[in-house]
């Protein structure tokens, strides 16, 4: 099965694509808008170029675990695209996906402005790699 993730931003939002097969997410792009209407409409390209069997979208919870102002707008936000693109559409918890792609870009001699161009794209693969381990069982070798 393959995944398009989706890392929710006000500005940016980041994608990334895989499967469960090789159970590995690679990031893809960002998207600059915040209009969400556009957004959907970039979105369409993607899924059009993409083909993917369902959405993974980051559910930015609170590091308590309960549900903040963001995570009901990216619930909202799973709604509009199971209507709009008629595919199974996954919440996941992306706390510390920002981190994570911080973390892959130090050390990395990008500038600052390279870094913010790459990290929601990286924090998307982040998301739906978390995602993909989490759904496969381990397997006993």
């Amino acid at each position: 099965m393959r995944y398009l993730a989706i890392d929710l931003g006000g500005k940016r939002t980041g994608l990334a694509v895989g499967n469960d097969t090789l159970r590995l997410a690679q990031p893809l792009e960002v998207l600059h808008t915040s209009n969400p209407p556009e957004l959907l409409r970039q979105l369409a390209t993607v899924i059009e170029d993409q083909g993917p069997d369902a959405l993974v979208v980051g559910l930015p919870l609170n590091m308590d675990g309960t549900l903040g102002p963001a995570a009901k707008q990216a619930q909202a936000f799973a709604g509009q695209l199971r209507q709009s693109f008629h595919l199974p559409v996954y919440l996941f918890d992306e706390r510390l996906t920002s981190y994570a792609a911080d973390q892959v870009m130090s050390g990395s001699g990008l500038t600052h402005g390279q870094k913010k161009a790459r990290r929601d794209a990286l924090a998307a693969a982040a998301l739906l790699q978390d995602f993909l381990t989490a759904k496969t069982p381990d397997r006993k070798r």
